[in-house]
């Protein structure tokens, strides 16, 4: 049963109760693609002038991709501003967990008009994965002083929050209780606790984090200025942190942060209570 206000259980066309992805990418292609197209925020349709029922542009060309293969418990939704641009604009996947749990596995959501910054490749121009095979620096300097955060190619278009109360009223109508991700940077981390997560694990770290960047604490001291990522001053704002931690600055690598979201619940966690707020 759905539990949020005026909330109904998801059906198919003939009255059957929807549960899962993988029951939803059992469906006709046209009548999964609808249900998947809910989760977009109008003001992106609005934007890149989607028509939401056929999910092209005013000049019929497909914007939309949704991969939802049969079988598979999995969905991937595309949205590039052009067919043929090489970056998507919107980019979502989700899966199922075997407990029943929506898994928000990545998100990505991009203003295709910025300037692009290939923090994404090695300096050689391989993919990077992550920074896990190799760094730009140039590239990661240059997003930095753009105001970016780590592994941003492009500032973002301000629509989480369009997004992510549609993310959960879709889980709430599959009968799910709880969305679970892992946030692959700190500032995710913060971010993800304004919508109310909580952490499976990594609360721990994250509260060490904010007291060891505190004046006179172990990483406000690694702030001595000998990177770029590493200034002093760093320590007051997430964005600042984030970047050093993706310096290395910790004594571990960043990993094994799980957080989790009941539905209709705020968890109210904030792990860093004292943070300056950046201008946008």
């Amino acid at each position: 049963m759905a539990k949020l206000p005026a909330n109904q259980p998801l059906q198919d066309h003939d009255g059957q109760l929807l549960t899962t992805l993988a029951a939803i990418n059992r469906l006709p292609v046209a009548e999964k693609e609808a249900v998947y197209a809910g989760l977009l925020p109008p003001r992106l349709l609005s934007l890149l002038q989607i028509d939401p029922q056929t999910l092209c542009n005013l000049d019929g060309q497909r914007l939309v991709q949704v991969i939802a293969p049969d079988g598979l418990g999995l969905v991937r939704i595309e949205v590039r501003h052009r067919p043929e641009a090489p970056d998507t604009t919107f980019f979502v996947e989700l899966a199922d967990s075997q407990y029943h749990q929506m898994e928000f596995a990545f998100c990505i959501i991009a203003d295709p008009t910025a300037p692009r910054f290939a923090v994404d490749v090695t300096e050689a121009g391989t993919l990077n994965y992550f920074t896990s095979h190799g760094r730009n620096l140039p590239e990661e300097l240059r997003a930095m002083a753009a105001g970016l955060y780590p592994n941003q190619t492009r500032r973002g278009l301000r629509l989480f929050g369009d997004f992510f109360p549609r993310l959960e009223r879709f889980t709430d109508r599959l009968g799910m209780e709880m969305i679970i991700a892992e946030p692959l940077s700190y500032d995710n981390a913060i971010r993800y606790e304004r919508y109310g997560f909580d952490y499976l694990t990594g609360k721990r770290l994250m509260l060490e984090i904010d007291r060891a960047f505190q004046p006179g604490g172990r990483l406000f001291k690694r702030l001595d200025g000998s990177s770029p990522f590493r200034m002093p001053g760093m320590e007051r704002t997430v964005r600042g942190r984030s970047w050093a931690i993706h310096d290395g600055i910790l004594d571990e690598p960043w990993d094994g942060v799980q957080i989790y979201k009941m539905i209709g619940t705020d968890a109210g966690i904030n792990t860093f209570p004292g943070r300056e707020q950046e201008a946008q």
